[in-house]
């Protein structure tokens, strides 16, 4: 594919949210295309997030392949939106974010190696959604606790958010589990989902509970 169709092609992406590619329109509108509600937070992207074994770097094109990797997994997709599984799909989707403002998509790096993905997005007031959070098999044990507690400084630390948002598919039920035991309350549900909120005293009581997998905040290093 030409450069120039290839930028054809990520524009059509972008644009015409009424075709299933890799995400359903409502997704799209909400989580994907520019948007900001007035008053809200912005969420700023970073080129490395360090924390105390791990970091986060800002996912591009070149990742869409690894992207791809986890996201068409059997058992780590049974939960996330609908992906087409090509390749070309993924890249158009990684041209959408390299553009947009309102969301940070990192990969999880153990050392040299990616382990995972973690994802804010659709900022609201003071409070952030976050999601896309994906680890691959064999990741180190202390790799899940980590990776959400950095998201966590980062957006509060770094970011100046004091809630969260987020909703969990009902049938995931470790990861909902995990949320819970974190502090987030359940305020809401639909047929097939949760709907959780966590404040800012949830937020700092966990932090402190489980420092023992990062103590203090994480070092930031912003594009």
């Amino acid at each position: 594919m030409s450069s120039a169709v290839y930028e054809r092609y990520s524009q059509t992406v972008c644009r015409q949210i009424t075709s299933v590619l890799i995400i359903s329109p409502e997704t799209y509108v909400n989580h994907i295309a520019p948007f900001k509600p007035e008053g809200s937070m912005i969420i700023r992207k970073a080129a490395r997030v360090v924390g105390k074994s791990l970091f986060f770097r800002n996912a591009t094109v070149a990742d869409a392949e690894f992207i791809l990797s986890l996201r068409t997994d059997r058992e780590k997709s049974r939960y996330l939106s609908f992906v087409s599984g090509k390749l070309a799909d993924q890249q158009a989707w990684m041209e959408c974010y390299a553009k947009a403002e309102d969301q940070a998509y990192f990969i999880i790096m153990n050392q040299d190696d990616p382990i995972g993905t973690i994802r804010l997005y659709d900022p609201q007031g003071d409070s952030f959604c976050w999601g896309s959070w994906i680890l691959k098999n064999g990741r180190p044990s202390h790799a899940a606790m980590e990776s959400v507690l950095m998201l966590y400084a980062y957006a509060t630390d770094h970011l100046g958010f004091t809630a969260a948002h987020f909703d969990v598919r009902k049938g995931n039920e470790r990861v909902w589990q995990f949320h819970e035991r974190f502090g987030a309350k359940r305020v809401s549900e639909t047929e097939i989902d949760y709907f959780y909120e966590l404040d800012n005293d949830a937020i700092l009581t966990s932090r402190k509970r489980y420092s023992c997998f990062l103590e203090g905040s994480v070092r930031v290093e912003f594009l």
